[in-house]
């Protein structure tokens, strides 16, 4: 699997990284691959995971190159002193079109791995912002201020907007062409439409925190191909709202 490297010093390793690659080995089954290994035999040397993303969820996420540098960066996720910015494709039409959500977020009682807002769980916070509207689905940007398990996930489904293709918190369903275009001719050496989308579609697009020395590291990650063609098919087939 290519992975993208994006940023990288003496101190620290920032990559892009796919979608469905977990970040760390699965503690159920270690044998499939994870990115801090495939880092570590491509860097030839240790490195420290200073904050995660879900195994489905692509983009910017950083690495420490040695110890000194994983304790500063894991105090700075701690007291919220970085800016981490995603991008997501979500259901329906978002009113309003920008705002916060502040709804604590605990585990599900009965479904191992599902969070779910609950009074008695720990506060997250998550401001989100519409950047293109259309009638069956939006654009989002979102800035997370805490760190919760699937937090723009859950707080999206909390307020009716689930993420495109999101098979926990959502009806998980692939993002065909011929759901926005009307007359879709499928080609003919096709026995089935291939599916535009078909994974979660949401990307950690930006990070920004500053070093020990005071450096400002600001990176970024483009839309993954999947979901600028998706948004690209319903610019071209669904009028904006």
């Amino acid at each position: 699997m290519k992975i993208e490297f994006l940023y990288e010093d003496d101190d620290l390793v920032v990559v892009n990284k796919p979608s469905g690659l977990l970040v760390i080995p699965d503690r159920f089954n270690d044998e499939l691959p994870s990115l801090n290994k495939l880092l570590e035999a491509k860097l030839n040397q240790k490195i420290w995971v200073a904050h995660r993303l879900d195994r489905d969820t692509s983009g910017v996420i950083c690495f420490a190159k040695n110890e000194q540098t994983h304790k500063y960066l894991s105090t700075l996720f701690m007291e919220r002193d970085v800016n981490k910015f995603y991008a997501g494709l979500v259901t329906g039409i978002v009113i309003p079109d920008q705002g916060r959500i502040e709804s604590p977020i605990a585990e599900h009682p009965a479904m191992n791995g599902k969070m779910i807002v609950a009074k008695k769980g720990k506060m997250a916070v998550t401001d989100y912002k519409v950047s293109e509207q259309w009638p069956l689905y939006a654009l989002m940007q979102f800035q997370i201020h805490t760190g919760r398990t699937h937090q723009i996930r859950v707080h999206m489904q909390s307020i009716g907007h689930p993420i495109v293709c999101d098979e926990l918190y959502g009806d998980g369903k692939p993002f065909y062409v011929s759901l926005i275009k009307r007359r879709y001719n499928q080609a003919k050496n096709e026995e089935h439409e291939k599916p535009l989308l078909s994974r979660l579609a949401l990307h950690a697009y930006r990070i920004e925190f500053e070093k020990a020395d005071g450096t400002l590291v600001s990176v970024d990650a483009p839309l993954p191909k999947d979901i600028a063609a998706t948004v690209n098919q319903l610019n071209k087939w669904t009028k904006q709202v």
